[in-house]
C-alpha cells in the first residue's frame, strides 16, 4: 500500500491551487473583454468573398481557338495548338472512316491521370470545319484502378466518332487538348 507523506500532500494541494488561481485569472480576463475584442466565429461564406468584376464565368464545354482555321489536308489528323502542349504528345493519329483514332501520352509526371479532354474537328474535303467531337476520361476511383501494379498508365488511347449527320462528308480531323488534370 502507497503512503501519503505531508510532503506529498503539500505538493497536490499547491498544485490544485494554482490550477484553480490560473483559471480564475484567464476567466477573468475574457469575461472583462469588451464586446469588440472578444474573438467571434464567422461564417467562411459571408468572409471569403472574392469580386473580379472582368472576369467572365465559364460556360458550356473549353474549346480550342485554332480548330476553326487547321483545315488539314484530305485524310489527314492534324493538330491544333492548346494550355497544355507541353505536357503530353500524340500519337498514332488516323482518320479511319469518320472517326479519329489516337493515343495522348502524359510526359508531365508519372501521377495518375484525373482528367484528360481530346477535342477533335472534323473538316469536308476544302477544309471547312463541319463539327466537333469529345474524348473525356474521367478518373473513377471506385472503378480498382489501385489494384494495377506498377506506375500510372501514361497513354491514354481515344476514338471520337463523327457526327452521324456529317458522316460521309468528313475528310480529315484535327485534334488537340484543352483539359488535362493529374495529379
Amino acid at each position: 500500500m502507497t503512503r501519503i507523506t505531508p510532503r506529498l500532500a503539500a505538493l497536490v494541494v499547491a498544485a490544485v491551487v494554482v490550477t484553480v488561481a490560473v483559471s480564475w485569472v484567464v476567466g477573468s480576463a475574457l469575461a472583462s473583454r469588451s464586446e469588440e475584442d472578444r474573438p467571434v466565429a464567422l461564417d467562411p461564406a459571408e468572409v471569403a468573398q472574392t469580386t473580379l468584376p472582368d472576369l467572365a464565368p465559364a460556360h458550356g464545354e473549353p474549346e480550342l481557338d485554332g480548330l476553326a482555321d487547321a483545315a488539314p489536308a484530305a485524310g489527314a489528323v492534324g493538330t491544333v495548338s492548346g494550355p497544355f502542349d507541353d505536357r503530353y504528345s500524340f500519337g498514332r493519329l488516323r482518320l479511319d472512316g469518320a472517326a479519329v483514332t489516337g493515343a495522348v501520352h502524359i510526359t508531365s509526371d508519372v501521377s495518375d491521370l484525373l482528367e484528360l479532354q481530346v477535342l477533335a474537328g472534323f473538316y469536308d474535303a476544302r477544309g471547312r470545319l463541319l463539327a466537333t467531337g469529345r474524348a473525356t476520361h474521367h478518373l473513377d476511383e471506385d472503378s480498382g484502378h489501385e489494384a494495377h501494379a506498377g506506375p500510372p498508365s501514361e497513354l491514354e488511347r481515344f476514338r471520337i466518332a463523327a457526327p452521324r449527320r456529317i458522316a460521309d462528308r468528313v475528310a480529315s480531323a484535327a485534334v488537340g487538348v484543352p483539359v488535362l488534370v493529374n495529379e
